[in-house]
């Protein structure tokens, strides 16, 4: 029996704030755990970044891919994106937010 799994991966395309919701940073990775806890350890470090300087580390949205050129590709279609764009995504997939 073929494995449909061999060869694939999981991608995100995600994005955070800080408390205030002020700034979003929109990013991709392949282990969004790993990922968010490496922001949360550069602010911790005050390593100079983005997220560090507006202490973004509050996931809030994101999207999950098979493939690594169609996270890439809505990652620059989201940055793109007005704010109130972005923050109405945030409201349909996040009610809390």
């Amino acid at each position: 029996m073929l494995n449909t799994q061999i060869g694939y991966h999981s991608y995100y395309v995600y994005i955070i704030t800080n408390e205030h919701r002020s700034s979003f940073y929109i990013g991709v990775t392949n282990n969004l755990r790993k990922r968010l806890a490496k922001h949360k350890e550069n602010i911790d470090l005050n390593i100079s970044s983005f997220v560090a300087k507006y202490n973004i580390q509050f996931l809030v949205y994101y999207e999950k891919f098979t493939w690594i050129q169609e996270a890439i590709t809505r990652e620059k279609e989201l940055k793109k994106w007005r704010r109130d764009k972005k923050i109405e995504l945030i409201k349909n997939f996040n009610e809390t937010f």
